[in-house]
Protein backbone atom coordinates (compact mmCIF):
# COMPACT_ATOMS: atom_id res chain seq x y z
CA UNK A 1 0.00 0.00 0.00
CA UNK A 2 1.40 3.40 -0.98
CA UNK A 3 1.61 6.29 1.45
CA UNK A 4 -1.12 8.07 -0.50
CA UNK A 5 -3.44 5.06 -0.31
CA UNK A 6 -2.67 4.58 3.37
CA UNK A 7 -3.40 8.24 4.06
CA UNK A 8 -6.69 8.05 2.19
CA UNK A 9 -7.67 4.94 4.13
CA UNK A 10 -6.90 6.67 7.42
CA UNK A 11 -8.96 9.73 6.44
CA UNK A 12 -11.83 7.43 5.42
CA UNK A 13 -11.63 5.58 8.74
CA UNK A 14 -11.77 8.74 10.83
CA UNK A 15 -14.49 10.26 8.66
CA UNK A 16 -16.61 7.11 8.99
CA UNK A 17 -16.20 7.09 12.76
CA UNK A 18 -17.07 10.74 13.12
CA UNK A 19 -20.19 10.76 10.93
CA UNK A 20 -23.30 11.94 12.78
CA UNK A 21 -25.76 9.08 13.42
CA UNK A 22 -29.48 9.51 14.04
CA UNK A 23 -30.51 11.92 16.82
CA UNK A 24 -29.48 10.56 20.20
CA UNK A 25 -32.00 9.19 22.65
CA UNK A 26 -31.41 10.31 26.23
CA UNK A 27 -31.83 7.43 28.68
CA UNK A 28 -32.47 8.12 32.33
CA UNK A 29 -30.30 5.88 34.48
CA UNK A 30 -33.00 4.93 36.95
CA UNK A 31 -34.15 1.48 38.14
CA UNK A 32 -37.05 1.36 35.66
CA UNK A 33 -34.59 1.68 32.77
CA UNK A 34 -32.45 -1.26 33.91
CA UNK A 35 -33.04 -4.58 32.16
CA UNK A 36 -30.69 -6.81 34.17
CA UNK A 37 -28.00 -6.54 36.83
CA UNK A 38 -25.11 -9.00 37.03
CA UNK A 39 -22.76 -9.15 40.03
CA UNK A 40 -23.11 -5.48 40.97
CA UNK A 41 -25.16 -3.33 43.35
CA UNK A 42 -26.83 -0.20 41.99
CA UNK A 43 -28.55 2.82 43.51
CA UNK A 44 -29.57 6.31 42.36
CA UNK A 45 -27.32 9.05 43.78
CA UNK A 46 -26.40 12.70 43.48
CA UNK A 47 -22.69 12.79 42.76
CA UNK A 48 -20.64 15.93 42.10
CA UNK A 49 -23.51 17.89 40.60
CA UNK A 50 -25.12 15.13 38.55
CA UNK A 51 -28.06 12.79 39.02
CA UNK A 52 -26.34 9.46 38.59
CA UNK A 53 -26.49 5.71 39.01
CA UNK A 54 -23.89 4.32 41.40
CA UNK A 55 -22.60 0.86 40.46
CA UNK A 56 -20.51 -1.17 42.91
CA UNK A 57 -18.79 -4.49 42.38
CA UNK A 58 -20.73 -7.04 44.46
CA UNK A 59 -18.33 -9.98 44.03
CA UNK A 60 -14.79 -8.66 44.67
CA UNK A 61 -13.67 -12.16 45.60
CA UNK A 62 -14.40 -13.46 42.10
CA UNK A 63 -11.98 -13.32 39.14
CA UNK A 64 -11.33 -10.32 36.94
CA UNK A 65 -13.21 -12.00 34.07
CA UNK A 66 -16.46 -12.28 36.03
CA UNK A 67 -19.26 -10.45 34.21
CA UNK A 68 -20.25 -7.26 36.06
CA UNK A 69 -22.95 -5.56 34.01
CA UNK A 70 -25.97 -3.28 34.23
CA UNK A 71 -27.94 -3.88 31.04
CA UNK A 72 -30.02 -0.99 29.74
CA UNK A 73 -33.64 -1.71 28.82
CA UNK A 74 -35.03 -1.28 25.28
CA UNK A 75 -31.68 -0.61 23.55
CA UNK A 76 -30.45 -2.75 20.67
CA UNK A 77 -27.17 -1.39 19.36
CA UNK A 78 -25.35 -2.19 16.13
CA UNK A 79 -23.60 0.94 14.85
CA UNK A 80 -23.74 4.43 16.25
CA UNK A 81 -22.67 6.42 19.29
CA UNK A 82 -22.82 5.82 23.04
CA UNK A 83 -22.27 9.04 24.97
CA UNK A 84 -22.18 9.41 28.76
CA UNK A 85 -20.36 10.67 31.83
CA UNK A 86 -18.74 8.23 34.25
CA UNK A 87 -16.42 8.02 37.22
CA UNK A 88 -14.36 5.13 38.50
CA UNK A 89 -12.58 4.52 41.78
CA UNK A 90 -11.71 1.61 44.04
CA UNK A 91 -13.43 0.44 47.21
CA UNK A 92 -11.59 1.10 50.46
CA UNK A 93 -10.75 -2.60 50.85
CA UNK A 94 -9.76 -3.21 47.22
CA UNK A 95 -6.24 -4.45 46.47
CA UNK A 96 -3.75 -1.72 45.59
CA UNK A 97 -3.38 -3.17 42.09
CA UNK A 98 -7.00 -2.40 41.20
CA UNK A 99 -7.46 0.71 39.06
CA UNK A 100 -11.16 1.71 39.24
CA UNK A 101 -12.12 -0.10 36.03
CA UNK A 102 -15.21 1.48 34.42
CA UNK A 103 -16.72 1.54 30.95
CA UNK A 104 -19.38 0.36 28.52
CA UNK A 105 -20.15 -3.08 27.10
CA UNK A 106 -21.94 -3.52 23.78
CA UNK A 107 -23.03 -6.25 21.34
CA UNK A 108 -23.88 -8.43 24.35
CA UNK A 109 -24.84 -12.06 23.69
CA UNK A 110 -27.93 -13.80 25.01
CA UNK A 111 -26.01 -15.62 27.75
CA UNK A 112 -24.29 -12.30 28.75
CA UNK A 113 -20.83 -13.88 28.69
CA UNK A 114 -19.99 -12.66 25.19
CA UNK A 115 -19.60 -8.92 24.58
CA UNK A 116 -17.19 -6.19 23.59
CA UNK A 117 -16.10 -3.56 26.07
CA UNK A 118 -14.27 -0.26 26.07
CA UNK A 119 -13.25 0.88 29.51
CA UNK A 120 -10.98 3.18 31.51
CA UNK A 121 -8.54 2.68 34.36
CA UNK A 122 -8.78 6.11 36.06
CA UNK A 123 -5.99 5.37 38.54
CA UNK A 124 -3.59 4.91 35.63
CA UNK A 125 -4.32 8.31 34.08
CA UNK A 126 -1.71 10.16 36.11
CA UNK A 127 0.34 7.26 37.37
CA UNK A 128 4.00 8.07 38.10
CA UNK A 129 4.85 4.84 36.27
CA UNK A 130 5.18 5.75 32.55
CA UNK A 131 4.28 2.23 31.44
CA UNK A 132 1.20 2.12 33.63
CA UNK A 133 0.04 5.44 32.16
CA UNK A 134 -0.18 3.79 28.73
CA UNK A 135 -2.78 1.41 30.17
CA UNK A 136 -5.42 4.06 30.97
CA UNK A 137 -7.88 2.88 28.28
CA UNK A 138 -8.71 -0.62 27.11
CA UNK A 139 -10.69 -2.51 24.46
CA UNK A 140 -11.59 -6.17 25.04
CA UNK A 141 -13.81 -8.80 23.47
CA UNK A 142 -15.02 -11.31 26.02
CA UNK A 143 -14.49 -14.15 26.54
CA UNK A 144 -11.96 -14.81 23.76
CA UNK A 145 -9.82 -11.68 23.97
CA UNK A 146 -9.46 -10.46 27.57
CA UNK A 147 -7.10 -7.60 28.34
CA UNK A 148 -4.18 -9.80 29.43
CA UNK A 149 -4.24 -11.84 26.21
CA UNK A 150 -4.39 -8.70 24.06
CA UNK A 151 -1.56 -7.07 26.00
CA UNK A 152 0.62 -10.17 25.67
CA UNK A 153 -0.12 -10.81 21.98
CA UNK A 154 -0.36 -7.24 20.65
CA UNK A 155 1.23 -4.84 23.19
CA UNK A 156 -0.20 -1.33 23.03
CA UNK A 157 -2.65 -2.00 20.18
CA UNK A 158 -5.81 -2.08 22.26
CA UNK A 159 -4.77 0.35 25.04
CA UNK A 160 -3.75 3.99 25.27
CA UNK A 161 -2.92 6.78 27.68
CA UNK A 162 -5.30 9.61 28.63
CA UNK A 163 -5.32 12.27 31.33
CA UNK A 164 -8.06 11.14 33.74
CA UNK A 165 -8.38 10.85 37.51
CA UNK A 166 -10.27 8.52 39.87
CA UNK A 167 -13.56 9.78 41.27
CA UNK A 168 -13.86 12.64 38.78
CA UNK A 169 -16.44 12.91 36.01
CA UNK A 170 -15.11 11.80 32.62
CA UNK A 171 -17.00 12.41 29.39
CA UNK A 172 -16.88 9.32 27.20
CA UNK A 173 -18.09 8.91 23.63
CA UNK A 174 -17.84 5.53 21.90
CA UNK A 175 -18.49 5.30 18.16
CA UNK A 176 -18.95 1.99 16.38
CA UNK A 177 -19.08 1.60 12.60
CA UNK A 178 -18.75 -1.87 11.13
CA UNK A 179 -15.53 -3.41 12.35
CA UNK A 180 -14.23 -0.08 13.60
CA UNK A 181 -14.67 1.55 16.99
CA UNK A 182 -13.32 4.74 18.52
CA UNK A 183 -13.19 6.14 22.02
CA UNK A 184 -13.24 9.91 22.58
CA UNK A 185 -12.53 11.17 26.11
CA UNK A 186 -13.41 14.59 27.55
CA UNK A 187 -14.51 16.11 24.23
CA UNK A 188 -11.26 15.33 22.41
CA UNK A 189 -11.54 15.95 18.68
CA UNK A 190 -9.32 12.96 17.92
CA UNK A 191 -9.86 9.38 19.12
CA UNK A 192 -8.13 8.50 22.38
CA UNK A 193 -8.32 4.84 21.35
CA UNK A 194 -8.92 3.68 17.77
CA UNK A 195 -9.87 0.08 16.94
CA UNK A 196 -9.84 -0.85 13.26
CA UNK A 197 -10.46 -4.58 13.71
CA UNK A 198 -13.13 -5.25 16.31
CA UNK A 199 -12.70 -8.77 17.60
CA UNK A 200 -16.26 -9.60 18.62
CA UNK A 201 -18.29 -12.26 16.82
CA UNK A 202 -21.61 -10.44 17.36
CA UNK A 203 -22.57 -7.31 15.45
CA UNK A 204 -25.68 -6.34 17.40
CA UNK A 205 -27.08 -6.57 20.91
CA UNK A 206 -27.84 -4.75 24.15
CA UNK A 207 -25.51 -2.29 25.83
CA UNK A 208 -24.52 -2.20 29.48
CA UNK A 209 -22.69 -0.17 32.06
CA UNK A 210 -19.59 -2.17 32.97
CA UNK A 211 -17.30 -2.22 36.01
CA UNK A 212 -14.34 -4.33 36.97
CA UNK A 213 -13.31 -5.90 40.27
CA UNK A 214 -13.17 -3.71 43.36
CA UNK A 215 -14.75 -0.75 41.57
CA UNK A 216 -17.16 1.94 42.72
CA UNK A 217 -18.48 3.83 39.68
CA UNK A 218 -21.05 6.46 38.77
CA UNK A 219 -22.81 6.88 35.43
CA UNK A 220 -24.88 9.83 34.19
CA UNK A 221 -26.36 11.52 31.10
CA UNK A 222 -26.45 8.43 28.89
CA UNK A 223 -27.30 9.13 25.24
CA UNK A 224 -27.46 6.48 22.52
CA UNK A 225 -27.69 7.22 18.80
CA UNK A 226 -28.00 4.29 16.42
CA UNK A 227 -27.34 3.98 12.70
CA UNK A 228 -27.42 1.14 10.19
Amino acid sequence: MTLLTLGAALVYTLRTLTQSPQPAETIQLTPQHILEVHNVITKPVQYRGKTALEVRDAVPQLPDATTRLVLIKDVTFRNGTIDLYLTGDTAADAPATYRGFVGVAFHIGTDRSRFECIYLRPKNGRSPDPVQKTHATQYTSQPDFPWNKLRADTPGKYESSVDIMPGEWIHVRIQVSGKRAALFVNDSKEPTLLINDRLGTLDEGPIALWVGPGTIANFADLKVATQN
